[in-house]
């Protein structure tokens, strides 16, 4: 049952969640501060792949609405490269265009504070980004994991 951990890197906040391929259930786990290093922030993430025993990472791929990719995705990418090397664990990229919207509207019949919400957002939306590959995952129960391209089977 391989344990993925994602992450919806920002510039000032760092979404983690966790799930697994036996659950098929994300869950949100902590927002990491984002230092703008990305050695920095990799380290925070990897104590808590640690905590979690994670065997893979999904990273939220931020494509522009018509799906190509701008300087925010160059960012996630150098991230997430850095964080395969540093792991030695697989790194997949996850389409996460409209995450933190999903994220708003689960987070709405909490009805909390907007400074509550706004503290809980970047964890949930990686628990989006997350329970959308494990679902695709489970489409394909052949398929080793989605490709590193946004939301593709492996083929």
């Amino acid at each position: 049952m391989p344990r993925f951990l994602a992450i919806d890197l920002g510039t000032k906040r760092i979404g983690v969640a966790c799930g697994d391929t036996d659950t098929k259930l994300a869950i949100p786990l902590s927002t990491l501060h984002a230092t703008g290093k990305n050695e920095c922030d990799v380290e925070a993430v990897l104590a808590l792949a640690k905590e979690y025993e994670t065997d893979g990472y999904v990273v939220g791929l931020p494509l522009n609405m018509d799906g190509t990719e701008g300087e925010a995705c160059k960012l996630a990418r150098r991230f997430g490269d850095l964080l395969g090397r540093l792991a030695e664990r697989p790194v997949h990229y996850w389409d996460e265009r409209l995450s933190s919207v999903a994220a708003e509207e689960l987070l709405r019949p909490a009805e909390l504070t907007r400074k509550k919400r706004k503290a809980r957002i970047d964890r949930v939306a990686a628990q989006v980004i997350l329970q959308g590959f494990l679902d695709a995952r489970g489409e394909q129960p052949d398929a080793a994991a989605p490709d590193d391209a946004p939301n593709a089977p492996d083929p």
